[in-house]
Parts: C-alpha cells; structure tokens; sequence
C-alpha cells in the first residue's frame, strides 16, 4: 500500500492561502523556470528549474488519488470533472453534490460523508500501492490527528504572508506531534521541496 501524503505548497509562516482563498505568490515558482511541462491533463504547462522539474516528475510518476475537502472542491469548480494531475479525487463532503455529479457523469470522482477515516480509505483502495495525496489544510490537520499521514510534504515558497491567512494545518487539538528529519530535501527557484516522515 502507497504512503499517505500530504501535500502543501506553502508560505515562510505557514499559511496555504488568504482569507478570500486566493494564493498571492504562493504559486510563481510554477512559473520561473525553463523547463516546459504539461500537467498530465494537459490543461496548462508549468516552467520550472531544473531541480523543481525533476522532483516534480518523480511525484506525478508516484500519485496515485488526490483526497480533498468541499471548500478546495468547490472553489475548483470541481477542476470541471478532470483534476490537472489526471488522476482519480475522493472529496469528503457532508452532501454529495448531486447536481455536478450529473453534469460530470464519468468523473473519476468519488464523495465520501462518513469523515476522514473512511475518505482515506477509498482513497487507499484506488491508489493501490500509489500515493494518497492530502491537499487542503483542515483534511490534512484531520489526518494528521488520526495518525493516518505517513509524510508530510511541503513546497516551502520564501513568502511572508503575515497574520489573518490560512495557515496549512491550523490550531491541533493534541499535543505537538513530531516529524523525522526530511527524506527528501530539493532546492529549487524561489522553493524548497521537502518530505518528512511522521514519526509514529
């Protein structure tokens, strides 16, 4: 079975994205560098430096599922039922959103209303022996609590973005909870690409 994942690109401090969800200059080292890349979608390309560009590939080549919340659904329009990574999202939501399920018939996507554990689970049974991939702040902090992360991984952008943002993982409920020394660690152009163990 894969690892489960989660994945940020975040600010100096912390934080994910502002209070109106959009992500300042979270995201411009997707587009500093000289090697061109298509998202397996094909939608868009991004540029990268040489580093971030191998770094980059090794994930996409390893991911398996993308798990989400509601709020990164819905401010993605759903990705318009192909995600950029073309791979298959389960989405832990209260309600199915029985309208886009009709509009997107043959959307790899599949919505979970009995919480985390169980999103994390299908993910899992999709994935195989692939990477489940956790994007979005109160999953991931959900995950983290449940001890159901195996790596943290984290585009670390030399941005500060100040007090009132959205920080990655928020307030914990537990106490401090330890990562090991980080497994992989790329610099790239104006990021760094780190992946750190959860220690049990």
């Amino acid at each position: 079975m894969g690892a489960v994942q989660a994945q940020a690109i975040m600010s100096l401090d912390g934080y994910v994205a502002k209070q109106d969800n959009t992500i300042g200059r979270l995201f411009d080292w997707l587009q500093n560098g000289e090697v061109a890349l298509p998202t397996p979608a094909g939608d868009f390309k991004v540029h990268l430096s040489p580093p971030s560009a191998e770094y980059w590939r090794q994930w996409i080549s390893s991911l398996g599922v993308l798990v989400c919340g509601r709020t990164l659904f819905d401010v993605a329009k759903g990705w318009n039922g192909r995600h950029s990574l073309d791979v298959p999202v389960v989405v832990v939501t209260h309600h199915v959103p029985s309208d886009w399920v009709e509009a997107h018939p043959d959307a790899p996507f599949s919505f979970v209303t009995n919480g985390v554990q169980a999103a994390i689970a299908r993910a899992q049974e999709i994935a195989g022996d692939r990477v489940v991939s956790v994007t979005g702040g109160t999953i991931a902090k959900q995950c983290l609590e449940l001890g159901l992360l195996d790596e943290v991984a984290v585009n670390l952008v030399p941005v500060v973005m100040g007090e009132g943002n959205r920080p990655f993982f928020g307030q914990l409920s537990s106490n401090d909870i330890i990562l090991g020394n980080p497994t992989i660690c790329v610099q790239g152009d104006r990021v760094t690409h780190l992946v750190f163990p959860v220690q049990p």
